[in-house]
Order: C-alpha cells, then sequence, then structure tokens
C-alpha cells in the first residue's frame, strides 16, 4: 500500500475512534516543529472519513488540523488523498461512494510528503482493526510502514481491556509499539478507575504510557492549550521515532 519511510516517524492510532488521535498527533507535529531542532515536520492521514464539502471541495478537517500545526507547505489534498462524506469504516464509505480507495495515489502523495520532510507524523483512522478496504486493515497499513506506533486511548472505566487489546494486536504484526498516551486525562478529579489506569496498562501491556494529556473543553484551532502541549512536551519524541530505536 505505502512505501515504508526512510525517515524518522510516528503512526497515531487509537483503540477507538474519537479519543484523541488527531489533537495527539497535531500536538507531536507541533512539538517537532517548534522543538530545538525546528524540523521540517511531514504530515500524512492516508484516508479520511466524515469529511465536509467547501467550495474548493471535500476536506478532512483532521488532515485540515495536522496541516495547521506542522507549518506544512503541502495541500490539504496531498495530505489526505483519499476522503469520504460519510461518518463510516473507509471501507464502507467506499464501498457506497463507489470510489475505492486508490493506493498509487496515496503512495505517491507520501513518498512526496516523506521526501521534503525531516520526520513523518502518520495518523490512522478510527482503531487499528477499522477495515481501510477488501483487503485491508488499519494494521496492515502500520505493519507496512514499520513506524512506532502510538496508542491513543481514553481514561475511563474500560480502557484496560481496549488498550491492551490494541497493543497487543500491533505487536503480534510486529509493529514496534512507541508507548501509550492517556487524552482528556482529568488531572484534578480523577475516579479510582482514572487514577490506577495508567498503571495497570504498563504492568500488564508492558508498555510505556508516555504521557497523561489533561482533560480541556473549547476548539483546539487555532491554538492547542498550554497544559497539552506541556504534556506532550514532556516526552523525546525524536526518541520515540527514529526508526533505529523503533525497530530494534
Amino acid at each position: 500500500m505505502l512505501t515504508c519511510p526512510r525517515i524518522p516517524g510516528l503512526f497515531i492510532t487509537g483503540t477507538d475512534t474519537g479519543v484523541g488521535k488527531t489533537l495527539v498527533a497535531g500536538a507531536i507535529a507541533r512539538h517537532f516543529r517548534f522543538g530545538p531542532r525546528h524540523l521540517r515536520v511531514g504530515v500524512f492521514k492516508p484516508v479520511a472519513t466524515a469529511c465536509v464539502k467547501r467550495r474548493e471541495g471535500l476536506v478532512s478537517e483532521d488532515a485540515e488540523f495536522l496541516a495547521h500545526h506542522a507549518g506544512s507547505p503541502f495541500t490539504l489534498e496531498q495530505i489526505c488523498p483519499q476522503r469520504y462524506v460519510e461518518p463510516l469504516s473507509p471501507a464502507v464509505a467506499a464501498e457506497r461512494a463507489k470510489q475505492p480507495v486508490d493506493w498509487a495515489a496515496v503512495d505517491r502523495e507520501f513518498v512526496a510528503i516523506c521526501a521534503a520532510s525531516d520526520v513523518i507524523v502518520v495518523e490512522g483512522v478510527g482503531g487499528a482493526a477499522v477495515p481501510l478496504d477488501g483487503k485491508h486493515l488499519v494494521w496492515d497499513l502500520a505493519a507496512e510502514l514499520q513506524l512506532p506506533a502510538v496508542v491513543v486511548a481514553r481514561p475511563t472505566l474500560g480502557t484496560i481491556n481496549h488498550t491492551l487489546l490494541t497493543v497487543a494486536a500491533l505487536r503480534s504484526r510486529k509493529i514496534p509499539v512507541a508507548g501509550v498516551v492517556i487524552n482528556q486525562y482529568p488531572a484534578e478529579t480523577p475516579d479510582t478507575a482514572e487514577e490506577t489506569n495508567p498503571r495497570a496498562i504498563e504492568k500488564w501491556g508492558k508498555v510505556a504510557v508516555l504521557c497523561l494529556v489533561p482533560r480541556f473543553t473549547g476548539p483546539a484551532i487555532p491554538h492547542i492549550p498550554a497544559d497539552v502541549m506541556a504534556a506532550i512536551n514532556s516526552v523525546d519524541w525524536m526518541e520515540k521515532a527514529d526508526p533505529a530505536e523503533g525497530r530494534s
């Protein structure tokens, strides 16, 4: 499907849809962009659903968010080459639209973005087992790229099961897992489950919880809240993104 990149990068997936993958991916891109190295950050979302119709065409708001925080010079059509209107899995949305995913076009844009970037942040769609087409799930895409995966999870009751299953599924396909980011964490008012879940995930998943992104309300464009960026900036993301580290 996609050519394995020759630059450091991360694949952002989640335990489910709506867990905040785009927020985390955008914040990581911003970290790379404004960090001490001032890297050229490539962002990519191969396929998106629930896109919106605008004068310029069909737009992925996730891609728009990523482009904004990465300072990407690429068009939204290049950052997200395959876009569908219905809020369904890509496989179902593509079938209903009678527009199958054009993987050759996706790969062409991906190669172009990687060639002009120092690091790449790829965001999946939904959870790791979401069908992309009749033959591929999100984890098949991640397996081809072999970028270290960052799993975005909820803080609430049930997240241990969802997170451990996602981590195990990725590892079973030989996808390196960089760690887990727990998003929308109620730092000041956690209940017992929310307080104990991070340690439980680390213990039974044998995976690092990289950071707890605090809960916030309101739009993240044009600005990501400072406390969210502080949580993201507490992690050495280049160490996680380096292929030599991720594939060792």
